[in-house]
């Protein structure tokens, strides 16, 4: 399961970081911290490894949207929005076509990092055990390393702001059950 041709630390990965060098490193930062949150949630260590591998290809998919969404330093029009959306259905495409075993189970996470535990999001509307664990436990790293970098359009927010942010979006946006398991991991060893 280790060719360098088809693991996260290959090609992908680094076609994305040269891409955007701050998605590169946005999805390294929710690759290492969705490892940890991972044992918490009891993940095996063959879960963990695609996982792993679908947090750091969370938004690959963004390869193909083009600079003037990607990179607008403003709020996104409705068609923008629609684009940027994409990048889920686009980012399972591509990890649809690793040479792994595990790469449909990959694909399938990388698709539904965005729905929300309420069926609000998208690509497919799903909501609460519909949504694959492993998509729940990247959606809350993501938006949690979302909002404590650094933007072109805001600062970064204190980690207990966004750990408030996230625990007023128990049940709606985000699983509580993996909240309250990342809440701990964060709060008992805060990030570097």
């Amino acid at each position: 399961m280790s060719d360098p041709a088809t693991t996260a630390r290959g090609p992908l990965s680094t076609a994305l970081a040269l891409r955007d060098p701050y998605t590169g490193q946005h999805c390294h930062r929710v690759e290492t911290l969705v490892i940890d949150l991972a044992a918490l949630c009891g993940f095996s260590a063959d879960e963990t490894e695609s996982l792993r591998l679908a947090a750091r290809l969370h938004d690959v998919g963004k390869i193909g949207i083009p600079d003037r969404v990607l990179l607008k330093p403003g709020a996104l029009d409705a068609e923008e929005r629609a684009l940027m959306q994409s990048h889920a259905g686009a980012g399972a495409l591509v990890c649809s076509r690793l040479r792994r075993p595990d790469a449909d189970r990959i694909a399938r996470m990388v698709r539904h990092h965005h729905e929300d535990f309420d069926g609000g999001g998208y690509p497919d509307g799903l909501s609460g055990s519909a949504i694959p664990l492993g998509s729940r436990l990247i959606s809350i790293v993501d938006g949690y390393d979302a909002m404590t970098t650094t933007r072109p359009y805001r600062a970064a927010r204190p980690p207990e702001v966004a750990l408030d942010i996230l625990r007023g979006e128990c049940g709606s946006r985000v699983d509580p059950d993996v909240f309250a398991q990342f809440e701990r991991m964060i709060t008992a060893t805060p990030p570097v």
